[in-house]
């Protein structure tokens, strides 16, 4: 790791904790971040030479692997004609078409440039839209980093946020309410006080920023029709689920129809892109045919359009759910005797997203519910799995990603893996 431990060191005195997202620091699971230089397939090959599987992927977007040979091609054939223009260009129509075509929730769309964005873009449109200007969100969810999402519920229902980050105003919190998730009943009571008073009411597809918190069917329902009660928009923030699910989407997994959804990650195929889109009524008070504004020097980027187009094509040409349901479906009956024979560790699955919990006989469904000593085994395993050559994300909360360019043989290494931490006593 010397020539990691070198630039992270150089990192430091440039850029806070020497990283550009917190999570990269390590701080949860000790050591020096490792600083990577190349991947290819599923493998990541850090600037030592070290190889790793990678079961991080960029932190979702990869669902096809490393430099996938369609997408690769894709990019650099937009590059060697130009990288930005600042105009239309035709990437962008043909990314968005597919997406319309495959989503029946999305009529028209809007590009932007990340995740946050298309998710504060949203919301915003919601506010204009009804003509309201309180949000509500779910403890447990992210939405990104911007200022009155970063917020608090606290414990049990909350009428007023309360911000979670330095330098987010008050004023801004208190325009977001807070509700706890796998509660309908508590929802139910908040909205009949504050219903007329919500523009929007945001959740993520499948909660997976705070742990994989898999919602009950009849909730999310019910969260539908209290928010068609209410006259509230329901988005749904897919950033990191979609694309990821066995029904493809999130909201089809639920059988529910949200008014707004969010795009991210496996939408740009790796690239800086988010999207967020709707029903044609809805979209059309985006400006310029409306008056709820938003803009974007790069939004529509070429280079990050044809990513996503090449990303997305591949994956419904060569049926990426069914493929990542047939890998899933192998690494659970592996990890189904190892994970049995322990009493403070299990393992949680949905479509290509995973996640190890700990002290707990069944998966959480909220925040609350995750084991408070979590982050301290998690950070025993990861060093552990580190060491053999398996690179986990570096937080306890956060979720594993499969993809098409495993192969059972990947798999086989990561319940190796887990035996082997068995053995040492990591996990029990």
């Amino acid at each position: 790791m010397k020539q990691s431990k070198t630039l992270y060191e150089q990192a430091v005195k440039v850029l806070p904790a020497g990283v550009n997202s917190p999570v990269r620091a390590f701080r949860s699971v000790g050591g020096t971040p490792i600083f990577m230089e190349k991947g290819e397939g599923t493998y990541l090959t850090d600037v030592d030479g070290n190889r790793y599987l990678d079961f991080c992927g960029s932190w979702g977007p990869l669902v096809l692997g490393h430099r996938h040979p369609e997408v690769q091609a894709a990019i650099m054939e937009v590059v060697q004609r130009g990288w930005t223009f600042g105009t239309p260009v035709k990437e962008e129509v043909a990314l968005a078409q597919l997406v319309v075509d495959k989503l029946d929730a999305v009529d028209m769309m809007r590009f932007v440039n990340s995740g946050t964005e298309a998710v504060m873009s949203a919301i915003r449109l919601a506010r204009g839209y009804t003509g309201r200007d309180r949000v509500l969100k779910f403890r447990g969810c992210y939405h990104g980093h911007v200022d009155y999402l970063l917020v608090d519920a606290g414990s049990g229902l909350a009428t007023f946020g309360t911000a979670s980050s330095a330098g987010v105003p008050a004023a801004f919190a208190e325009l977001t309410a807070g509700a706890p998730l796998d509660d309908l009943a508590g929802l139910s009571k908040l909205l009949d006080q504050i219903g007329h008073e919500i523009a929007a009411v945001v959740i993520e597809g499948v909660p997976a920023n705070n742990g994989l918190l898999i919602q009950d069917h009849a909730y999310v329902k019910g969260v539908r029709e209290l928010c068609d009660k209410h006259g509230a928009l329901l988005i749904f923030d897919e950033v990191l689920a979609g694309f990821r699910m066995p029904e493809v989407m999130a909201y089809r997994h639920y059988d529910v129809v949200p008014d707004l959804v969010c795009l991210g990650k496996v939408v740009g195929g790796g690239m800086p892109v988010g999207a967020y889109g709707g029903r044609a009524e809805i979209m059309h008070h985006i400006a310029p045919l409306g008056k709820v504004y938003q803009a974007g020097t790069l939004s529509g980027n070429p280079v990050a359009m044809a990513a996503g187009y090449a990303t997305l094509s591949a994956y419904f040409a060569t049926d990426v759910p069914a493929q990542i349901e047939r890998l899933g479906s192998y690494l659970d009956k592996r990890l189904a005797p190892v994970t049995a024979a322990l009493a403070d560790m299990d393992y949680i699955r949905l479509g290509s997203l995973f996640w190890f919990y700990f002290k707990r006989a069944q998966a959480p469904r909220t925040a609350e519910a995750i084991a408070a000593e979590s982050g301290e085994i998690y950070g025993k395993l990861h060093r552990f799995m580190l060491d053999r050559g398996i690179y986990l994300a570096p937080s306890s909360y956060e979720v594993g990603f499969l993809n098409t360019a495993m192969t059972e043989t990947d798999l086989d290494l990561l319940v190796d893996g887990l035996k082997a931490a068995a053995e040492e006593g990591i996990v029990q």
